[in-house]
Order: structure tokens, then sequence, then C-alpha cells
């Protein structure tokens, strides 16, 4: 049930990943909850246009939270450490909207929670052979205007917007 609630809230525990931390050379953890949400608003500059856009982003996000661990070596982390992030993510409302695999560049799996017609949350997985990453966004997503949190809040750089701009080629 636990499990349940979280999904449909669209947070997930990362907790389980706790471990990865003292196998890795470099360690993000961002946990910015709804109230960090609503301070790290009003930093944003309303003249500035990118500025602002951010600011609208995030002012109806419940929270982003990241946890990505960069490895020396291979294999330090396990499929059943990537499979803890996986068993949420299919849970109720969770889609799988893009899995890329490449032997040169990782796995890469974006899902999205659907509230009917709209997006409630977001997860990007990303793994290589040294690197693993999650980061989750909960509440309203505009997907148009995601590629600006890149970047910002421990979001790393997704290529969000240069794969958008590909597509309209």
């Amino acid at each position: 049930l636990p499990l349940i609630a979280q999904a449909q809230d669209s947070r997930l525990q990362m907790n389980s990943l706790d471990h990865l931390a003292a196998k890795a050379n470099q360690t993000v953890d961002v946990n910015v909850d709804e109230r960090l949400m609503k301070i790290a608003a009003k930093v944003f500059n309303d003249k500035d246009p990118d500025e602002l856009q951010v600011k609208k982003l995030v002012e109806g996000l419940k929270g982003i939270y990241v946890r990505s661990f960069e490895f020396d070596t291979e294999g330090q982390y396990t499929a059943a450490d990537l499979e803890t992030i996986r068993t949420q993510l299919r849970g109720p409302g969770w889609t799988r909207m893009v899995n890329v695999t490449s032997k040169k560049d990782g796995n890469l799996e974006v899902y999205l929670l659907f509230n009917g017609d709209a997006v409630a949350g977001l997860t990007v997985l990303h793994t290589d052979l040294k690197e693993f990453t999650v980061v989750n966004i909960v509440g309203p997503v505009d997907l148009d205007k995601l590629a600006k949190l890149e970047g910002q809040f421990g979001v790393p750089e997704l290529g969000i917007e240069k794969t958008k701009k590909n597509d309209e080629q």
C-alpha cells in the first residue's frame, strides 16, 4: 500500500540506493521539497525571460529529487538496484515514454505519471557502465518548458531541448 500511494503522488523512494554512495567517486543527492520549491521560486528574477520561465515551471512543482552516482570502475551497482526504481515505475499511472539503449552512451528511460491527460510527474533513469542517475520531478510537468530545468536544482543536462529541435527538423 505505501508504494502505491507514493507512486500516485509521483515521488519515488530512493533510499535503497544510499549504499552506492560508499562506492562512488562522485555523488549527487538533491532533495528539494515543495517548501523549498516555493523559496527557490522567489529567487528567480521576473525581468529575465529565462528565469521567469523557470520560475513559472517550478511554482507548481512539489519537488525535485536527484540521485546520481559516478564510479571509477564498472559493476558498482547491480540489476537489483535498478529494479528497486523500475518496480515503483510500474505502479498505477506511470508510462515509459522513452527507452534508449546505447553501448556508447548508456541507457536512458523516461517515465511520465499521468493524472487524466495531465502529466503529474516525471522520472528519468540514466545508467551506463560507470554511472547511475535517477531524476524524479514531482507535480505537474510542462514538457515544453522542461528543458529549462536542465542545470538547475541538480537536474543534469539531458539533451531535451536538443532532441526536441532535432525532432522538428
